[in-house]
């Protein structure tokens, strides 16, 4: 079923909507889940949690793509359940990809950083232009869905130093672009 035909069925608030979202997508929120929370039971709450977010939210929006927007929902709700899970703890596997990026992205923490947040989103989006697809894939890959090292190794048929050096060098390039770009790090 395509996206138009799911969000209509949100739209005329059939409940199949869900079991639709859930049967093209499921696998994908389930996997952004799993990474950043190493805890199948918390991905799996955090994922349904998600399509009731798609529920409530459908009407009055209508995503496109409906992919990026189902796993932005999972991906926050992820986020939010991470932070509570780990206050106290550490879970080396999301930590370490923040830790990576901490050095190039500023903090955006404050209502007065908002603004700037939204800049810098758009400083990420024409960065992530301006590289060739692989890298933009490994980027994404490890910095928006916190796949693993060895997960991207596999992935591009690659060994994981490799991969571990080309995520250095593009971390590198986008510092040196979001410097040139004026935003300060």
């Amino acid at each position: 079923m395509d996206d138009k035909m799911i969000i209509e069925l949100f739209f005329a608030r059939s409940e199949s909507a869900i079991a639709a979202l859930a049967e093209k997508y499921g696998r994908q929120c389930h996997l952004v889940a799993a990474n950043i929370l190493n805890n199948e039971q918390d991905a799996e709450e955090c994922v349904n949690d998600a399509y009731l977010a798609a529920w409530n939210t459908i009407p009055p929006q209508r995503p496109d793509p409906l992919r990026t927007y189902i796993c932005r929902l999972v991906r926050n709700l992820c986020i939010k359940r991470y932070h509570h899970n780990t206050a106290q703890r550490r879970n080396s596997h999301y930590d370490l990809a923040l830790e990576e990026l901490a050095a190039c992205i500023p903090c955006a923490e404050t209502v007065e950083n908002e603004y700037e947040s939204k800049q810098l989103t758009g400083h990420l989006n024409r960065f992530l232009e301006t590289l060739d697809e692989d890298s933009r894939v490994m980027f994404v890959r490890r910095y928006w869905c916190s796949d693993s090292v060895a997960e991207i190794a596999a992935r591009f048929g690659r060994r994981p130093h490799y991969v571990t050096v080309r995520l250095s060098r593009l971390r590198a390039k986008l510092k040196h672009y979001l410097e040139k770009e004026g935003v300060s790090i």
